[in-house]
């Protein structure tokens, strides 16, 4: 168990969630809580560090039987977490490659249904967001 914000794993965590050029120089990007958890695909997932209370609750997930995360302290959740109350889960994720010449030509070709996002923090509702465009057939989203 991690029980130390001092980490060099933890300290990166803290760097990725609040850099963005950190995160552009890893290629990768932080995500909190089961629901977007649930959403990432397994060759995405990076990292995942969760609380003995979330593993004790959670821990039927497929994905945490397979033993792939760590396990940190109330305290490191807290310093990792982006939320006032923080879910137990945070993880790290490979940045999609976005072929963005395809979208151009795709733009030539026909008329996509784009969404643009701006603003939007609560990591929940952009999860709600994705679920909601995908289902609409959008074809691609700008944030």
């Amino acid at each position: 168990m991690i029980t130390s914000v001092g980490n060099p794993k933890i300290k990166n965590m803290v760097a990725l969630r609040d850099s963005a050029r950190e995160r552009k120089k890893q290629g990768c990007f932080i995500g909190e809580g089961k629901r977007m958890f649930s959403e990432v695909p397994e060759n995405a997932l990076l990292g995942v560090y969760l609380t003995e209370v979330y593993l004790e609750k959670n821990g039927e997930d497929a994905r945490l039987l397979a033993g792939g995360y760590e396990l940190v302290s109330d305290d490191v959740m807290r310093r990792l977490s982006d939320t006032k109350t923080p879910q137990g889960i945070v993880f790290c994720v490979k940045k999609p490659e976005v072929d963005v010449k395809a979208l151009y030509r795709r733009l030539e070709e026909e008329t996509p249904l784009l969404l643009l996002l701006d603003g939007v923090q609560d990591p929940g509702n952009l999860g709600t967001i994705l679920r909601s465009a995908e289902a609409a057939g959008v074809h691609g989203i700008f944030a």
